[in-house]
């Protein structure tokens, strides 16, 4: 079975997370569902760095700090995934969506309100179970 490491950004402003919703997905599991915003490294990239690099270019935001907080590893139908997570700052609110549908900056409390992608709810519960 496939094998794919990817970054993840908690992204954190004023006590708010930005969570995603992906475009519509030949994969129907992955389809529209919520997610925490992220991709693929490029070659020789250290996680940090393509956590940076994907934001930007998802979002068109920048961010700042990247600290570990996770990772989490789901089997989907068709893949392995390998997440890291990491928490990370911005100084600012807006974005321009380039790769998914809609976004939207959430409590943690009102995080388990979205249907997320099975893979980001580890997460979720990480974060409502944070003190």
């Amino acid at each position: 079975m496939k094998e794919i490491e990817v970054v993840a950004a908690i992204i954190q402003h004023q006590n708010k997370i930005l969570c995603c919703q992906r475009k519509d997905n030949k994969l129907q599991y992955l389809s529209e569902k919520w997610e925490f915003p992220g991709g693929k490294l490029e070659e020789g990239e250290s996680k940090e760095v393509g956590l940076i690099r994907e934001i930007k270019e998802e979002l068109n935001m920048d961010i700042s700090s990247p600290s570990f907080a996770l990772t989490v590893q789901h089997t989907y139908p068709d893949f392995k995934l390998i997440m890291y997570c990491f928490y990370v700052v911005t100084n600012r609110q807006d974005f321009e969506l380039h790769a998914h549908n809609d976004a939207k900056w959430l409590s943690k409390h009102d995080l388990i309100n979205l249907d997320w992608a099975e893979a980001d709810i580890p997460i979720v519960k990480f974060l409502t179970e944070e003190s």
